[in-house]
């Protein structure tokens, strides 16, 4: 197998760095494990930032997100320490973590963890007829 896990995630400089414009990337396979029972849980991560000077190298985000496979985390810290590690990497404007885990005992879990740049204001939404 030529990729394996890895925490590090890679960057490359934005594109268009004068201009807010937003990313989604939508991950519905992550996983990690119950830190209490060891059993797998499942969810579909929403990642959605508006980029500085570095965008997230695509390939490097699937091994970091594949690093988690095998680990115990509670949602909440296991969502909050993906944001952190994003905003170290990429410093962006803005960043939302949206983390939907799947059912478990009955329970559905949404997690969602934000970031602003200091100073950062997004642009008023614009409403077309």
């Amino acid at each position: 197998m030529a990729t394996k896990p890895n925490r590090e995630l890679t960057t490359f400089p934005n594109p268009q760095p004068e201009r807010d414009y937003t990313l989604h990337i939508r991950i519905p396979e992550f996983t990690c494990l119950c830190p209490k029972t060891g059993q797998p849980d499942f969810a579909t991560l929403h990642i959605d930032y508006v980029p500085d000077q570095h965008c997230v190298e695509l390939k490097s985000l699937k091994q970091y997100i594949w690093s988690y496979r095998d680990e115990g985390a509670f949602h909440e810290a296991v969502t909050n320490h993906i944001l952190s590690d994003l905003v170290n990497a990429l410093a962006p404007r803005f960043a939302r973590l949206t983390a939907e885990f799947n059912v478990r005992g009955g329970i559905y879990t949404t997690v969602v963890a934000e970031h602003r740049q200091a100073g950062w204001q997004p642009a008023p939404p614009v409403h077309l007829p």
